[in-house]
């Protein structure tokens, strides 16, 4: 059985930035990762770098900022009242905000007399991302996984 849509893929993955080494997230020390392919749960270029492999092939592949997080975007630096945050706060605190009913993180990274500003790009906004990744497990997706668009069972979603 080979990685395509519709499918359950468990994968042991290494995070790292190619120029430094520096690792930023790794399942080695943990429990796979389990997805499901096609339904937009991994960040699309990550996704299609497994597409087409078999069980226990490992694949290395690095990710430009457009198959990743994305760019930054200044426009998601806002100014906000200084008096919105506590008084300790500093640089690099992160905060979550409630935008159109969704929880949108973001960072504290300038703090004026009577601004913050806060950043609401993705922290790897901007970044290329390398992974070493090896394919644990594939299976089909079952009917109501495929419509609700999670896996369901061990690594997934328990309704």
């Amino acid at each position: 059985m080979l990685v395509e849509n519709n499918t359950v893929v468990a994968v042991h993955y290494h995070g790292y930035f190619l120029d430094t080494k520096e690792v930023f997230d790794s399942s080695l020390e943990r429990e796979p990762l389990t997805f499901l392919v096609g339904h937009g749960q991994m960040i699309p270029g990550f996704e299609a770098e497994v597409l087409g492999a078999e069980m226990g092939e490992k694949r290395t592949f690095t990710l430009e900022p457009e198959r990743a997080y994305g760019h930054r975007e200044e426009e998601r630096v806002m100014a906000m009242p200084i008096g919105d945050f506590p008084e300790e706060i500093e640089i690099g605190m992160t905060f979550q905000a409630e935008v159109q009913g969704m929880p949108m993180p973001f960072e504290i990274i300038t703090i004026n007399e009577e601004t913050v500003d806060c950043d609401f790009n993705h922290p790897m906004a901007g970044k290329t991302l390398t992974f070493d990744v090896e394919i644990v497990s594939i299976r089909v997706a079952g009917e109501e996984e495929i419509s609700h668009g999670h896996v369901h069972g061990d690594g997934g979603h328990h309704h």
